[in-house]
């Protein structure tokens, strides 16, 4: 009786005995692969302790960093060859050897602001420049490559087969300039040249009305397959705003170059009136509410609303004497132009490339990009002129042109002035 009970409740109590199994046997197996876990981190452990397997391996990566370095740079105002040299890094030894073989071609070594040089440089120690390519013109290099193991270049002249084609459009502005500009497939970079050299002295935002127009003449390089590579020149630039027409033509003589307007009078002045194109004016210089603090402030600036994102302009050429987090005016920038003209750009969303306390800017270039940063509602730049540490309103500011062609350079000007019209008839023709 006692037997057939005991089987009766093992039987009815089955599940739970096979249930307290299969926790132990979990248990048993969970403390198992702890230890054996344990054990294999210890031994990892060892092994990335051993010393001499970590300096093995900083040999093995440290082998990985590229031998060879390419570097391309684009000549600022004022600099010369040495000045760049000294940029990249090598030793006095090696840049004396450097400039000893240019010298022997003097021409090599005439080089001008915005001309590129792509150097290849060994870096392994000591670091010794291998080859250095000119780009002379859109057509031609000068490649100037180190003998193996001497302290020897030859040179070497090189031609790209490309064709200089000369193109005309004209277009009606219906939305914006870019918009239009983009239809007549002309080149992005191009548009924004265009729109940089009438900077000086158009406002795109409130002076281009619906119907205005443009006209641009510029030169083309294509390839044998008619492929556009490289676009040159604006060689002929008009806008026509309300029937009044502003034409300019390009003029390169000796070692300057720059577009003027019919009377040899050149387009830039001291600053530009807006330092970025596409951008609404959102904020007048004068007394507003504002947006943030919420009660009335006299606002010392001119706001530009635009796209995030959005490049910003130095206004002029001068020194960077600041770049950095300006409280309520976020990521911004200020330049010293001269000893009366001072700008400041605020709200920016980052610093171009290269941009710093220190560092001297030429008119056009690429600052700084649109942002929100510190004090504000949206994506927009914060623009101040400053005129001896008074903030002015940028607006109104009437500023001295630039250079104006007198004498021989103006003869010359004007026999260029008659080769760009006549060029641009035969082309019009032959367009149809």
């Amino acid at each position: 009786m006692k037997k057939i009970l005991s089987k009766n409740i093992i039987k009815n109590n089955l599940h739970i005995i096979l249930l307290c199994l299969v926790l132990i046997l979990g248990g048993a197996s969970i403390t198992a692969y702890n230890a054996f876990k344990k054990s294999q981190i210890q031994q990892v452990k060892k092994v990335l302790d051993n010393v001499y397997l970590l300096k093995s391996a900083k040999t093995i990566f440290d082998s990985l960093d590229p031998r060879f370095q390419n570097i391309t740079y684009k000549v600022k105002s004022g600099e010369n060859f040495d000045n760049i040299l000294k940029k990249l890094s090598i030793s006095n030894k090696e840049r004396k050897v450097v400039i000893e073989n240019l010298s022997k071609n003097k021409n090599l070594l005439k080089i001008y602001e915005g001309q590129k040089i792509n150097f290849l440089i060994d870096r392994s120690s000591p670091s010794k420049i291998m080859e250095i390519t000119f780009f002379m013109t859109k057509t031609n290099s000068l490649i100037v490559t180190r003998k193996e193991n001497e302290n020897i270049f030859d040179t070497k002249k090189i031609e790209k087969d490309l064709k200089k084609n000369i193109i005309y459009e004209e277009s009606k502005i219906i939305n914006s300039l870019y918009a239009s500009a983009v239809k007549k497939n002309i080149p992005t970079g191009l548009i924004i040249d265009f729109a940089r050299i009438y900077g000086f002295e158009i406002d795109f935002q409130r002076d281009i009305w619906k119907n205005d127009s443009f006209q641009i003449l510029y030169e083309s390089y294509m390839n044998d397959q008619s492929e556009t590579l490289d676009y040159g020149n604006i060689l002929f630039a008009n806008l026509v705003l309300q029937g009044r027409e502003y034409p300019l033509y390009y003029f390169s003589n000796n070692n300057f170059s720059d577009h003027y307007d019919e009377r040899g009078q050149s387009i830039k002045k001291t600053l530009m009136k807006t330092p970025i194109n596409g951008a609404r004016l959102s904020s007048s210089f004068g007394m507003r509410k504002h947006p943030i603090l919420g009660f009335n402030k006299m606002h010392r600036g001119t706001d530009f609303a635009a796209p995030l994102g959005t490049p910003i302009m130095a206004s002029g050429d001068g020194k960077v004497v600041k770049a950095s987090w300006c409280g309520g005016g976020g990521n911004c920038i200020k330049i010293k132009h001269n000893s009366t003209y001072s700008t400041v750009y605020a709200h920016l969303s980052k610093f171009a490339r290269g941009i710093k306390k220190g560092v001297r800017v030429k008119q056009g270039s690429i600052i700084g990009f649109v942002g929100s940063t510190g004090m504000s509602t949206g994506p927009h730049l914060h623009y101040e002129v400053i005129k001896n540490g008074k903030k002015i309103n940028s607006q109104t500011l009437k500023l001295p042109s630039g250079k104006t062609l007198k004498g021989d350079e103006r003869k010359k000007f004007e026999i260029t002035k008659i080769n760009i019209n006549v060029l641009k008839s035969e082309v019009i023709n032959k367009k149809g």
